[in-house]
């Protein structure tokens, strides 16, 4: 990445740094028990990939073109690797990401910060202010992920030859906190978890042009920003208040919070917006869909884990949290779960699971965020 004298916009080694020092400590586990956990959540994710498969009705195309979807020998779960990390871990595969994903728009601050007067001084002083910010949110965060299906790892020594990027993330120490918080059985609720990340493996590696696709959409909805560096420290910064409790009386609280939606500036990124929303409310409403789809047949308990989750998922952890969620818009995400879920139940009563399917077809059958509330007019665009 271009830097003004060496000093990029973000100090990604520092941004790492401080996330692994102030994350919080996961549940208490022994050495036995920590080993069993991992072999046991990869165990699950590998006997979940079939049962995806076979609920979904989606193959890699490869896969596809060497037999039947039910055959005894399927190709592997498409050649990506699945990582069972702890919080640290999953810190530093995500700094990578964002590092590979915000490339273009921190290119554009660094070129614009170079024609300020004192641009090198202020990117040395930027630089690691952002990674500090930057910093506490990943802390934050990282003991709230349970899994994740990183669809923008860069290259990595993870990574098999040939495999066309992502990785599946599985939070070893977060689905412990959960599982106990829940008092839910523990291997019913590792499987379940797998679920749901198995199925947006599933989901990018069955669906070739999906990556491009999303990243493309994200790239030109960065592209359009127009934004200068204090303002993007500004956001942190407010993040970094609501989660510390230091924001002064006075300045906007939980219910007029900004979000770094705000960034949202343009006609075009509002429509950018739009079809990346309508999208990830298919995949994780999708994902919802066939982990309690599923759940019968695998997960003995899956309507009491559903049931407990959904009041966790809603209720948040306190008002911090919930300050700090509608600051990075992730009280949308958790809409988008719910709305998500809905369209593909409709969908799927109305056409079966083969004419939901259609949507994967191209760019151009994914549901609008219209559609998305009104799944019977999707159905009527894409089956007529």
């Amino acid at each position: 990445m271009t830097s003004i004298g060496g000093v990029e916009m973000v100090d990604w080694n520092l941004a790492v740094a401080t996330a692994t020092r102030f994350v919080r400590p996961g549940p208490e586990v022994s050495r036995d028990e920590a080993r069993e956990i991992v072999a046991e959540l990869r165990r699950h994710a590998k006997s979940s990939e079939e049962h995806v498969r076979r609920f979904t009705r989606m193959v890699h195309p490869e896969s596809a073109a060497e037999g039947e979807p039910g055959a005894e020998q399927p190709r592997t779960q498409h050649d990506t690797p699945v990582l069972v990390v702890d919080r640290p871990g999953w810190i530093r595969a995500n700094v990578a990401g964002f590092r590979a994903v915000l490339k273009p728009l921190l290119h554009k601050m660094e070129e614009r910060r170079s024609s300020m007067p004192g641009g090198a001084v202020l990117g040395a002083v930027g630089g690691k202010v952002t990674g500090v910010e930057l910093g506490m949110l990943l802390s934050f965060l990282a003991s709230r992920v349970l899994g994740q299906y990183e669809t923008f790892a860069p290259a990595s020594r993870d990574l098999p030859a040939g495999a066309q990027g992502g990785r599946l993330l599985l939070v070893a120490p977060n689905i412990v906190h959960v599982e106990r918080e829940l008092e839910v059985d523990p291997h019913d609720f590792r499987m379940w978890v797998c679920l749901h990340e198995e199925t947006h493996r599933t989901q990018f590696t069955a669906v070739p042009w999906l990556r491009d696709h999303i990243e493309g959409e994200i790239q030109s909805f960065l592209g359009e920003t127009e934004i200068d560096p204090g303002t993007l420290l500004e956001r942190l910064r407010e993040a970094v208040q609501s989660l510390t409790g230091g924001r002064p009386e006075g300045e906007e609280g939980d219910d007029g919070s900004r979000s770094f939606v705000d960034l949202v500036q343009t006609p075009a990124q509002r429509e950018i917006l739009a079809r990346l929303t309508a999208v990830m409310s298919l995949l994780e409403g999708h994902a919802d869909y066939v982990m309690d789809g599923v759940g019968p047949d695998v997960v003995p308990s899956v309507a009491e884990i559903r049931e407990k989750f959904q009041k966790r998922r809603a209720s948040g952890a306190g008002r911090l949290d919930q300050a700090l969620r509608k600051l990075l818009g992730l009280d949308a995400k958790l809409r988008q779960y719910r709305d998500g879920e809905r369209f593909v139940r409709a969908v799927v009563d109305e056409v079966g699971m083969d004419g939901f399917n259609r949507g994967w077809t191209s760019p151009n059958t994914l549901p609008t965020k219209q559609e998305i509330a009104k799944p019977a007019d999707w159905v009527a665009r894409v089956h007529r």
